[in-house]
């Protein structure tokens, strides 16, 4: 799907699903004080530093709303703004800028935030070859805002939903019998262009997810020294994602173990809400 249509289909459905709801039957304070001829001119400003991310949802919502509105933009994702600058500059119908307003910084407020924790969190391990990916504990129907602010942070994505990649967890594995029963079946079913991944607690699980042929071996929550070991032990032979405990004052040290992905749900799920205001003129 190109662009266009994503943005046609998925986000403006989206967006105008987020006006109704906010808007109701009508903006009854807007539409009886100001007129339809009623222009007013706005600056975006950030009141704290912030990687900037939903440049083009804000966009968006305005454009819906009147294609008369006008955005400036001084920045673009994936930039770095300090406290006070001035993000974009919006002019236009007064009814649709102030109508829109809460909206569009709702969407920019939590992408933004979500792109500074996990740009954070990237910089944090950069003497080391590893890289930080989300998880799939997201907000319910903002998915896919999420997962692009995270790209934009400067992370890379897990899978996006249960179709992406075969994860055998131990509920999976209890059920099967055994990690090799799990993906002896798994193996017969799926598509030749899917990835097995397994949850690992123990060194153990690890010698019996090599020896069938994993693509990939999840450390979950297991000690440093540990991790190390099965490292060592892999050998290269599948990917090594570490799981469990990941805060941006352990993941440093997690990293320092030889691991490739890190993977964590800190990034959205304690990601902060930035300040941003819309000051008029």
């Amino acid at each position: 799907m190109s662009r266009r249509l994503l943005q046609e289909f998925v986000i403006d459905e989206h967006i105008k699903n987020s006006l109704k709801e906010d808007i109701g039957y009508g903006d009854i304070t807007t539409d009886f004080l100001y007129n339809e001829a009623d222009s007013i001119v706005a600056k975006l400003n950030t009141r704290q530093d912030c990687v900037v991310c939903g440049i083009d949802v804000m966009k968006r919502v305005f454009a819906i709303l009147s294609p008369d509105v006008k955005v400036s933009s001084f920045f673009k994702d994936g930039d770095i703004a300090k406290k006070g600058d001035t993000i974009a500059a919006i002019t236009g119908p007064a009814r649709a800028i102030l109508t829109g307003e809460r909206t569009a910084l709702n969407y920019m407020q939590r992408m933004s935030g979500i792109a500074t924790e996990t740009r954070k969190y990237q910089k944090a391990i950069a003497p080391y070859n590893a890289y930080v990916t989300d998880t799939r504990k997201n907000t319910p129907g903002f998915r896919m805002f999420e997962k692009y602010s995270v790209m934009v942070g400067g992370a890379k994505l897990h899978r996006f939903n249960l179709c992406d990649c075969v994860m055998i967890k131990d509920n999976h594995i209890k059920h099967s019998g055994s990690l090799t029963n799990a993906v002896k079946m798994i193996k017969e079913n799926i598509s030749h262009a899917h990835k097995i991944e397994v949850e690992c607690d123990n060194i153990e699980q690890v010698k019996e997810a090599l020896s069938v042929g994993c693509d990939i071996i999840m450390l979950d929550n297991m000690a440093i020294d540990d991790m190390k070991k099965c490292v060592e032990l892999i050998n290269n032979k599948a990917i090594v994602e570490a799981s469990g405990n990941v805060r941006i004052n352990t993941i440093n040290e997690i990293a320092s173990t030889g691991v490739n992905v890190i993977s964590t749900s800190a990034i959205v799920a304690q990601a902060p809400v930035i300040d941003l205001g819309l000051d008029f003129s």
